[in-house]
């Protein structure tokens, strides 16, 4: 998937520890350790916002796009095709 989550980065940073922050946002523990390890196939922009909000940051800073070699490939024979 091309779409990474940095929030385990961002809490380091902001040294803020997974409990508290799962309680601060009203979620489980063990769902923010889904989150923070990206074994997650969607996220809630109400989750989202919180996040944010207690980390004072954006969410680019928390979510990061890396395409695959392959999908670059195929994007590449779509545009040269155009």
């Amino acid at each position: 998937m091309p779409i990474v989550l940095r929030l385990d980065v961002v809490m380091a940073r902001r040294k803020v520890r997974s409990n508290v922050l799962a309680r601060a946002i009203g979620i489980s523990e063990t769902n923010l350790s889904l989150l923070k390890s990206g074994k997650v196939r969607g996220l809630r922009f109400d989750t989202l916002d919180a996040i944010c909000r207690y980390l004072d940051c954006a969410p680019g800073d928390i979510l990061e796009y890396l395409p695959d070699e392959a999908e670059d490939a195929s994007t590449k024979r779509l545009a040269d095709a155009g």
